[in-house]
């Protein structure tokens, strides 16, 4: 299984960006998905998730502007960022607890997609 994180970029402050992330693999089913940020020198934090049912939830930094949404049918999941600041530049993950065949469902990570707000 692998995951694909792909969309950022650079903006300028009040644009927006559509991130992707793309699950391949054999898979049974993908269950919560969340896309997580990490700042230079700060904490990775969560800044949006949805579950297989379509329940989401966001970092209050982001409520409002971001909008979290998936396609099962393609396995991806997407994050639509508008009216993006500064302060939401970092490197964005994803990451998705995959159920495989006769396994137990596991966490998996995608490699990151920078994205660069400028002011």
């Amino acid at each position: 299984v692998q995951l694909q994180a792909s969309g950022g970029g650079l903006v300028q402050a009040g644009g927006s960006l559509r991130l992707s992330c793309a699950a391949s693999g054999t898979i049974l089913s993908i269950n919560t998905v969340g896309w997580y940020r990490q700042a230079p020198g700060k904490q990775r934090e969560l800044v949006a998730a949805i579950t297989i049912g379509g329940r989401t939830n966001y970092a209050d930094s982001v409520k409002g502007r971001h909008t979290i949404s998936r396609d099962n049918a393609k396995n991806t999941v997407y994050l639509q960022m508008n009216s993006l600041k500064p302060e939401d530049t970092a490197v964005y993950y994803c990451n998705a607890r995959i159920q495989r065949w006769m396994s137990t469902p596991t966490d998996y990570w995608g490699q990151g997609t920078q994205v660069t707000v400028s002011s």
